[in-house]
């Protein structure tokens, strides 16, 4: 891991489930910064962990460093346009860490490179568990000189795994293990369902499998939480998955490639939302086996 160098002011955009935690390790680690998000409940959750916060990037413009833990490519887009319109990227780095796909990070990282700031593509895998560890996998990508001064900034908050020197090759990585979780996730479900299908207790079914073959990481970690009641914590939406299994197949689309699999899964996810679950934990998929009619493709 790369020595952490506390010398940079950073606005780190978007302190929800998992960005809060991971501003947290920044600071603990020396680093100077601000957070920037439109809702008062992220600033009182910000600021009850020591975090100060203001709601836009316009009232953090001399930031050197900009972290980007948005949700979607419009938010990315939104994000940028408020950036350029109001102050100068020239000069500043930018480490677009969301799940946004290829084309929004290469578009909207384009807008910002033309205005004279660096961009880096480091979106993470790993989940509010381990942000709150430091554990992340961080997929980097961009120029090598870019790289190297992100992954100096980065480095508190887990691995930084170099993928590739274009930005753009870190959401194509993002995008195949987005396609793994959407699919091991329903993967689970579905296998927790069956059990109890079969006059099991997938209580007692989850801790069997889980040390076999059949093992994943989603399945110990969703699992649990899939055996609870639907107001388990959340630690990421059913509507995530609505998003990042739409990237994975917009993706696929775009690049020829067949994903009956991850179609399928994607299906539960959309199923999910469409019956009220939108925000509720991811985990909660398993209530399109156990609460609804069984879907038709």
């Amino acid at each position: 891991m790369t020595d952490h160098i506390a010398t940079d002011h950073i606005a780190f955009v978007g302190i929800g489930a998992i960005g809060l935690p991971m501003a947290v390790r920044l600071v603990e680690a020396g680093s100077d910064v601000t957070g920037v998000d439109p809702f008062p409940a992220a600033h009182e959750r910000a600021a009850a962990a020591g975090i100060r916060a203001v709601a836009s990037i316009a009232d953090v413009a001399a930031a050197e460093v900009v972290i980007v833990m948005v949700a979607t490519p419009d938010q990315l887009a939104e994000l940028v346009t408020t950036a350029l319109e109001h102050g100068s990227v020239a000069g500043q780095t930018w480490v677009i860490m969301s799940t946004v796909g290829p084309a929004a990070v290469i578009e909207h990282g384009g807008r910002l490179q033309q205005a004279g700031g660096r961009v880096v593509d480091a979106p993470v895998t790993g989940g509010v568990a381990r942000a709150r560890t430091g554990e992340l996998t961080i997929f980097l990508s961009g120029e090598a000189a870019d790289r190297a001064r992100a992954a100096t900034v980065l480095s508190p908050l887990g691995a930084v795994k170099v993928v590739g020197d274009a930005v753009g090759d870190g959401q194509a990585i993002k995008v195949v293990n987005q396609h793994l979780c959407a699919v091991h996730i329903v993967a689970a479900a579905e296998a927790l369902a069956l059990a109890e299908s079969l006059g099991l207790e997938p209580a007692q079914v989850l801790p069997l499998v889980e040390s076999g073959a059949a093992a994943s990481w989603m399945l110990s970690d969703r699992g649990p939480r899939m055996l609870g009641d639907t107001d388990v914590e959340v630690t990421s939406q059913i509507n995530i998955f609505v998003k990042d299994s739409g990237l994975v197949a917009d993706a696929a689309r775009d690049a020829g490639a067949q994903t009956p699999v991850l179609d399928a899964a994607r299906a539960r996810y959309l199923a999910a939302a469409d019956a009220g679950l939108g925000t509720r934990d991811d985990s909660r998929v398993i209530e399109t086996y156990t609460h609804a009619p069984a879907l038709t493709h």
